[in-house]
């Protein structure tokens, strides 16, 4: 029984090096490996970059959301400019195409 510990204490290392010398290596260089890892870490980088530009125009729509909500020249400048409307006492001239 003793053999055996004393066996097992000397083998078990050797064993578990040599089995990391070669595994290690292997899942490194594996399709899922090291590449993938920096293709996954670029992707982040871009993903992160949209969500701050997306957070960015968030931001930017909500406040003239509050401005048309808050300020009557705000919705009739929108009227105007994005329905074309305009008021009853004016007079529109249409030229050309």
């Amino acid at each position: 029984m003793r053999a055996l510990a004393q066996f097992a204490e000397r083998i078990l290392p050797i064993a578990v090096l040599a089995i990391s010398a070669v595994s290690v290596p292997l899942m490194v260089a594996a399709p899922t490996g090291l590449r993938r890892l920096s293709a996954l870490a670029e992707e982040k980088r871009r993903i992160d970059l949209e969500i701050s530009r997306l957070s960015d125009q968030i931001r930017r729509l909500r406040s003239e959301v509050t401005r048309i909500k808050d300020d009557p020249a705000k919705v009739e400048q929108v009227a105007r400019d994005q329905l074309g409307l305009v008021r009853q006492t004016e007079i529109v001239f249409q030229f050309g195409p």
